[in-house]
């Protein structure tokens, strides 16, 4: 008798349903079980609005954590920027996978990069995250650029550009890797220009605490190394009490010396989305053991952040 197949709940976009695809390949191997997919639409697919207007925290989330209790699906798959900050009770994040590119790309016309971009250049992004740093960045360098708030797919987005209606998007290295699309970008972005999302290139496996058996099994797919940080980066989204739609970027790395990984750093930025105030600050510690380790890293850069005035740059303060 072939046993049940466990049943993976995704959104319907195409990057959800290609990231899904290749985490159930990955529980396959690990479970020797099948996988379906099993398509759920969020609030955030089907509302037209800008993310900070319906909410930001959660629009992609909630259906798939509904369908977790009510017992829809066995396991869902998150982008890991898309989860609040604060992990219900009876849900468990039973694996964060070794993450992808963290950074985020431009693809532009003519394959131009973000700094021959012409003087009045209209870049595209629904991120105030990306908006705030991009107009820092240009202000500090004397460039002339707008940004401009857009949604939609990866399609759209990019079709935006090709169509003439903006002169490059900002999208994320992770998703345009995931669905096969990174040879259009025309830039990448340094780290040191635009510090990511809390989480961007994680991917979150997560399905009810109840499932020991389960945690246990999908526990295989899980990267200390990326959890620890990415738990750093949202411990100071927390402690900043931003949700994910709020102009904060964070991004922990592993300084390694040789081999031997000695230390994580973490860094994190908050500005006003004109780009004219900024606090960006970094703190290096030793690799976190624990989650609580981890938790106390992202705690104690929020705590110096907030001190250097960056919860005035956040605008309303996601509860």
């Amino acid at each position: 008798m072939t046993e049940k197949a466990l049943r993976l709940g995704t959104r319907r976009s195409k990057l959800a349903l290609a990231q899904s695809g290749q985490v159930a390949d990955a529980v396959r191997r690990v479970t020797g079980r099948p996988v379906e997919l099993v398509e759920i639409t969020t609030h955030g697919d089907v509302s037209r609005e800008h993310l900070t207007q319906i909410g930001g925290t959660g629009v992609f989330v909630t259906a798939l954590r509904d369908a977790l209790v009510s017992g829809e699906v066995d396991f869902a798959v998150h982008s890991l920027k898309d989860l609040p900050t604060t992990q219900p009770d009876e849900l468990v994040l039973a694996a964060v996978p070794v993450r992808e590119d963290p950074r985020d790309v431009i693809v532009a016309r003519d394959a131009l990069k973000f700094t021959d971009l012409p003087r009045g250049a209209r870049i595209g992004t629904g991120a105030p995250r990306r908006m705030a740093q991009l107009n820092a960045y240009a202000r500090a360098h004397g460039l002339d650029i707008e940004t401009v708030p857009i949604r939609g797919n990866v399609d759209t987005r990019i079709g935006f550009v090709r169509d003439g209606e903006l002169d490059a998007v900002v999208l994320a290295a992770a998703g345009l890797n995931r669905i096969g699309r990174i040879d259009e970008v025309t830039d990448f972005l340094s780290v040191d220009t635009v510090l990511p999302a809390p989480g961007q290139g994680a991917l979150a496996i997560e399905c009810t605490a109840a499932a020991a058996d389960l945690v246990a099994a999908l526990g295989e797919l899980d990267d200390p190394f990326t959890r620890a940080a990415v738990t750093a980066e949202r411990s100071l989204l927390a402690a900043l009490e931003a949700g994910c739609s709020a102009p904060v970027g964070a991004l922990a790395d592993h300084l390694a010396d040789g081999q031997i990984v000695k230390e994580m750093r973490l860094r994190g930025v908050v500005g006003t989305t004109d780009g004219t105030r900024t606090v960006q600050l970094s703190t290096t510690g030793p690799v976190p053991q624990t989650h609580d380790q981890a938790m106390a890293l992202g705690r104690e850069l929020a705590t110096e952040m907030l001190n250097q005035g960056a919860a005035g740059l956040m605008g309303e303060r996601a509860q």
